[in-house]
């Protein structure tokens, strides 16, 4: 991070975000200790591909030891290893920073529901986390529609916690930034409402061939044990934020019609249904 940068700290009377001296801010690490509590600040100060590989452990080290399949951030990989690919969320950027307040939710809702601790960490997507995966594990969730509402409000409670802290110390997104979180907001808004999505992908502008699959296509896009449609909707949506020919008066069912139908051959290829079809044929 470039010195006069800004970067934050937890306050620990508060649980408020204040600008700091970047020495103030420990390197993340020092944190190693501390497993399950690292900051928003300290996740802020690790590159990308540091982070992935703290998303990975803390699946496979921490939730693994909750009576649920611990893959339940795949798709969080699909992201971050895009960031990582594409040089994005670059420690104290805004993308970075909600990034990082996504993974602290993650982090802590996971010690919450281990037991470890009771600290939020001042972020609300903590509860939620805790919450899912106890009701994943008490089998509440079975029902991949109530999964994936609950899954939904978990990221968006720690989503905006990020655009909070980023706001409080003057981080602003970039326009094509801005434009590449509406994307990441339809992806959230079609985990909660299904019903409405399928109705979307149905509708008579929409390809036939999408029409007729579109149940297993909005599965697949949503998937979270799986970091492949995360990664690709990544690449499409970013592209499309970079050119910005979206504008910024779509509702999300328009916005979701524009931008899933472009990951349908994407679709098609990962579930084998391009092969499948060259044989029919």
């Amino acid at each position: 991070m470039a010195p006069g940068s800004p970067v934050y700290a937890r306050s620990v009377i508060a649980d408020t975000c204040a600008s700091v001296a970047p020495v103030a801010v420990p390197r993340v690490r020092r944190a190693a200790a501390r497993p399950l509590g690292h900051t928003v600040a300290e996740l802020d100060h690790m590159p990308v591909a540091d982070r992935l590989d703290f998303l990975r452990d803390l699946q496979s080290e921490w939730a693994s030891r909750l009576a649920v399949d611990p893959c339940r951030w795949r798709n969080i990989e699909g992201v971050l290893e895009f960031f990582r690919d594409d040089e994005l969320a670059r420690p104290g950027s805004w993308m970075s920073i909600v990034d990082a307040s996504i993974l602290e939710g993650i982090e802590r809702g996971t010690a919450i529901a281990l037991g470890l601790s009771e600290d939020t960490f001042g972020n609300p997507g903590s509860t939620e986390w805790a919450t899912y995966l106890r009701r994943l594990s008490d089998g509440e969730l079975d029902r991949r529609s109530v999964h994936d509402a609950a899954w939904s409000r978990a990221e968006q409670a720690a989503t905006e916690h990020g655009l909070a802290l980023a706001n409080a110390i003057g981080v602003a997104p970039t326009a094509a930034e801005w434009r590449f979180f509406q994307f990441s907001q339809v992806y959230r808004w079609a985990m909660r409402n299904e019903p409405t999505a399928l109705l979307a992908l149905g509708g008579p502008l929409v390809n036939s061939r999408i029409r007729e699959l579109r149940m297993p296509f909005l599965s697949w896009f949503t998937d979270v044990t799986t970091p492949v449609p995360a990664y690709r909707g990544c690449a499409f949506a970013w592209a499309l934020s970079r050119l910005n020919p979206v504008g910024g008066a779509f509702s999300a069912v328009g916005l979701l019609v524009a931008y899933l139908p472009n990951l349908f051959d994407d679709f098609l290829i990962d579930t084998g249904r391009t092969a499948a079809r060259k044989r029919a044929h």
